[in-house]
């Protein structure tokens, strides 16, 4: 049953767990000043220990939110209301005082692609229309927790106040959270984050699958000037655990840029060659391009080794030798499920055995998960449960489990998980990769010429999706930096700030790379393997980062020579003239679909060096 009010008077909340007078004066004026605004029932002051944490999976298991997967060690399966199931990009915002401090002005005054601005009165009314009495008859808990190790010079401290255990449990999963934050924090600097589901007790209208949350309220806000993240009405992962998109990135590329380094949507991997020398490598690709296969990579070339440090984030500063140093900030991965399968991430299927929650997922009757794209053959009489809580049949005509359906688990059970992937001062990144998914036109890998080519690439990044309003078809979506729903402030600044590291004194500038796994030929598909056999290309990328691989320059970048990939044992026939081959109509619609939206998005923001890159790509296209 979902929990009911509770009749009895009370002056103030109740105290569950944690002393208030033990926070520091800024935690506590926080979380007073909340307390009021939300008039919670009790508090709960976390404390991050198994105790609380089986305390509160009871309660969950007991309320109906979510389910024991008995096939599992201390593994949970949350079905949320079909309304709640995704982040809500038209409905996350950035609160500045100037509407250019956010996003670029478009050409014509039209809707930016690039983020979505609220002005300050607007914000305000908002607040005062949602949060006021809006934990009424729920525990608001308190959750101190680090993004990055705890005591790391490059990690940040935030503090979230939730009325959803939810929200605590996967909290615990993603970042450090609990009394040692608290002890590292003292009375220095945190992020202040404010979440509800938005569904005060008693309820108004009965749940759905006893998940609370309120989605034509919903509202995800930043306020960078502030360092605050406020959310209502969501319980999903992205847009209700505030450590990850919402503070990971949104408000810490805003740190980043006042502080002079960078907070990127990126994987972070160890690569050692057969002689057992390492380097790491930092990527950014958009969804559904293989971010957390690449991370979690089992390689095909014999006595190589790819280690994980994280699958999605990478917080990057450069050190007093001129290195620069990345940390992932996170502690767990929140991962989507469908794909997931023991031939595309057999490291990732290793991870989530144990103290994994699960969420949209559909489930065995035997009391495991299940979803598109696993590839196992149930055993004989184990029947489906659809993620909408009904039985399925691969008859049905619709996936039994949510396309965006998720695992969030522990980073530290991933068994490549890097001996470093917690080193305080971060690992040395030598490589930056960006990537899409491109079916024509875009080589398998090419090499930017310079720092300053290579932030153009990045900004020109384009990637299939599927045109989620009309499914008719695929369409090509500008993606810069993998970040496009997730910049802080005004992306020609952002832009401006990665050119800005080329004159730091003494940095040493990784390589930059674009790849391109999903090239087809018009007759056969993919004309690239993947998967494990992308170890092909990183051992390139190894080998150029040394100054031994050979290229050749071409109008897009530097290309690997003929027989500079190693090819040994490649299990099918693989036209590499074709996977290289660079069509001169192709990248002259390209340079005029990347000079659009340029234009019309970033307009007079765009840096000149970036218009310049742009202009030497059109010269080099028109002399192929």
């Amino acid at each position: 049953m979902p929990p009911q009010l509770q009749s009895q008077k009370q002056s103030g909340p109740r105290i569950l767990q944690g002393d208030l007078s033990a926070l520091s004066p800024a935690v506590r004026e926080f979380v007073d000043v909340n307390v009021t605004l939300c008039q919670p029932d009790s508090i709960h002051i976390c404390d991050g220990s198994d105790e609380e944490n089986r305390a509160i999976l009871t309660q969950l298991e007991e309320q109906g939110m979510i389910k024991k997967l008995n096939k599992y060690e201390n593994c949970w399966l949350a079905r949320t209301d079909p309304r709640d199931v995704a982040r809500v990009e038209s409905k996350t915002v950035i609160v500045t005082q100037d509407q250019r401090d956010t996003v670029p002005t478009p050409v014509g005054g039209g809707v930016s692609q690039l983020g979505r601005w609220m002005s300050q009165d607007e914000f305000d009314k908002a607040m005062g229309q949602r949060f006021p009495g809006c934990m009424k008859g729920r525990t608001m808990y308190v959750i101190p927790f680090s993004m990055g190790p705890v005591g790391s010079p490059l990690s940040k401290i935030g503090v979230e106040l939730t009325d959803s255990p939810y929200v605590v449990v996967s909290m615990r999963v993603m970042t450090r959270m609990g009394t040692a934050v608290l002890s590292a924090l003292g009375t220095g600097e945190f992020v202040r984050c404010l979440h509800s589901v938005g569904c005060p007790l008693p309820l108004k209208k009965p749940l759905v699958n006893n998940w609370p949350c309120n989605p034509d309220q919903t509202l995800i806000a930043h306020i960078p000037d502030r360092r605050q993240i406020v959310s209502f009405g969501s319980g999903y992962g992205g847009n209700s655990l505030l450590g990850k998109k919402c503070f990971a990135l949104r408000i810490a590329s805003r740190i980043a840029k006042e502080e002079g380094w960078l907070a990127e949507h990126m994987l972070i991997l160890g690569i050692t060659n057969p002689a057992g020398e390492k380097k790491y490598m930092a990527a950014a690709f958009p969804s559904a391009c293989g971010k957390t296969n690449l991370a979690m990579l089992c390689p095909t070339l014999p006595g190589w080794k790819v280690e994980c440090v994280g699958d999605d984030i990478a917080w990057m500063k450069f050190d007093k030798q001129g290195n620069l140093r990345a940390i992932n900030p996170e502690n767990g991965f929140f991962g989507v499920a469908p794909g997931t399968s023991a031939k595309t991430n057999p490291n990732a299927m290793a991870t989530i055995v144990k103290n994994t929650v699960f969420t949209n997922v559909a489930e065995t009757s035997d009391g495991g998960v299940y979803w598109e794209g696993m590839d196992q053959a149930l055993p004989e009489g184990v029947s489906i449960t659809s993620w909408k809580n009904k039985p399925w049949s691969s008859q049905d005509g619709e996936p039994c489990a949510h396309p965006n359906s998720r695992f969030c688990t522990p980073a530290d059970q991933c068994p490549i998980i890097d001996p470093q992937w917690e080193s305080p001062e971060g690992v040395p990144i030598e490589a930056i990769i960006f990537g899409g998914r491109r079916p024509e036109g875009v080589p398998l890998v090419y090499e930017a010429f310079s720092w300053q080519h290579g932030v153009f690439v990045g900004a020109a990044m384009r990637s299939e999706a599927t045109a989620a309003a009309e499914h008719k078809g695929k369409v090509i979506m500008n993606d810069p930096f993998a970040m496009r729903p997730f910049f802080g402030y005004n992306f020609g600044q952002y832009l401006s700030h990665w050119l800005s590291m080329a004159d730091r004194p003494g940095a040493k500038l990784p390589k930059i790379f674009h790849v391109n796994w999903f090239r087809k030929s018009p007759t056969a598909g993919f004309l690239w393997p993947g998967f494990g056999d992308n170890i092909r290309v990183l051992d390139w990328m190894f080998r150029r980062v040394n100054g031994v691989a050979g290229a050749m320059p071409s109008a897009v970048g530097y290309l690997p020579c003929s027989e500079s990939l190693n090819l040994q044992g490649l299990q099918q026939d693989v036209d590499l003239d074709e996977l290289f081959s660079l069509d001169q109509e192709f990248w002259q619609r390209e340079v005029e679909e990347v000079r659009k939206y340029f234009t019309t998005q970033v307009n007079d923001d765009l840096p000149n060096e970036v218009a310049r890159q742009l202009e030497l790509l059109q010269q080099r296209v028109k002399q192929m």
